[in-house]
């Protein structure tokens, strides 16, 4: 093996080892207080997770009536999660949409 050989593999076992960004699916088992599981094995609630702007509730009021633009996550949803490096906080990036 050369040099710069040794350095690409050195350099991805490094990366590999950081892990900065992991994607993992979940599902949404309650909403208030909200709670995630992953893999049935870990159950993420409020002060672990993120939540993007796409998860959240939207609503505008049009003339004194209140429109619902976006639902929140709702019981039984299957999202996308994005791990952080550490894994101490967890990104909800979306909900998933099963055909």
């Amino acid at each position: 093996m050369n040099l710069l050989e040794l350095i690409k593999t050195a350099a991805a076992e490094a990366v590999a080892a950081a892990d900065p960004v992991s994607v993992i699916f979940g599902s949404v088992t309650s909403v208030t207080p909200i709670e995630i599981n992953i893999d049935q094995r870990l159950s993420l609630t409020t002060e672990f997770l993120i939540l993007s702007e796409s998860v959240q509730e939207m609503t505008v009021d049009i003339s004194g009536t209140n429109y619902v633009i976006r639902k929140g996550l709702q019981a039984g949803d299957t999202v996308i999660l994005l791990r952080v490096q550490g894994g101490q906080q967890y990104v909800v990036l979306d909900r998933v949409v099963v055909t």
